[in-house]
């Protein structure tokens, strides 16, 4: 019996739709949010705003803390990597609790104590976070290693390296000292808004998307697609560093 061509490779595009042109929209929006700003930019009204008050402002860091993470693509391509294959929520609940406090504490506390790292370095670092989770989304570490690593433990670590990256932004606009450890909380509260607001949207498309009978087919076409933007990511941030020096 023969295989009709037509019908396999018409099955095949109709497969590969829908996520490709979701991640050609994503990579077309990271080109464009590339040529302005880093992925932990802050704009410049908010900048201004940062530099100039004193005291405690609560609801103006939630504000702006809800902003950061909801414009943060990166952090966005690397929750919707972690949650991808999680179809329990209390599994998801457990993985963004694990990320919540990861980025939490080195935001936190790089601030309070003036730490931090280059944020072209530290940016590319989270753009290999999301190329480590699509791999890891994959398979591949279980083909390549022989083993599965502990994804809780990555999760905590790269938590830790999107939070830095955050401190690190922070720190160029030097807070003041007088509120600071009141603004700090309410922007890590503000994030973590954002965060709950982000996911909820993620978990309504891929809900939706999972129900489709060629999920696990495209899904494998959609984290490829993840692991070239964290690429891409990790190369802009890398240019970035070298033209700086």
């Amino acid at each position: 019996m023969k295989l009709n061509r037509s019908f396999w490779s018409g099955k095949l595009v109709h497969d590969m739709r829908s996520p490709l042109i979701l991640c050609t929209t994503l990579v077309l929006v990271l080109i464009a949010l590339a040529t302005s700003a880093s992925a932990h930019a802050v704009t410049v009204g908010d900048a201004g705003y940062i530099q100039e008050i004193f005291g405690p402002h609560i609801i103006s860091f939630i504000y702006l803390g809800a902003k950061h993470m909801i414009t943060g693509y990166d952090h966005i391509l690397f929750l919707l990597g972690v949650v991808f294959f999680l179809y329990h929520m209390k599994d998801v609940a457990i993985y963004v609790s694990i990320f919540a406090v990861g980025h939490s504490v080195t935001m936190i506390v790089g601030v309070w104590f003036g730490w931090g790292i280059n944020a072209y370095i530290i940016d590319a670092i989270i753009g290999l976070s999301v190329v480590y989770k699509a791999l890891d989304n994959l398979g591949l570490y279980q083909k390549w290693l022989g083993f599965q690593p502990n994804t809780k433990a990555a999760t905590l670590i790269f938590g830790l390296f999107h939070g830095t990256g955050l401190a690190s932004k922070i720190l160029e606009y030097q807070l003041s000292d007088d509120g600071l450890f009141a603004n700090l909380l309410a922007f890590n509260v503000g994030v973590e808004v954002g965060q709950l607001l982000a996911l909820f949207v993620i978990l309504i498309v891929m809900g939706y998307w999972r129900a489709r009978p060629n999920f696990m087919r495209q899904a494998s076409v959609a984290n490829i697609v993840m692991v070239l933007l964290g690429v891409l990511l990790t190369y802009q941030q890398i240019a970035g560093y070298i033209a700086s020096t």
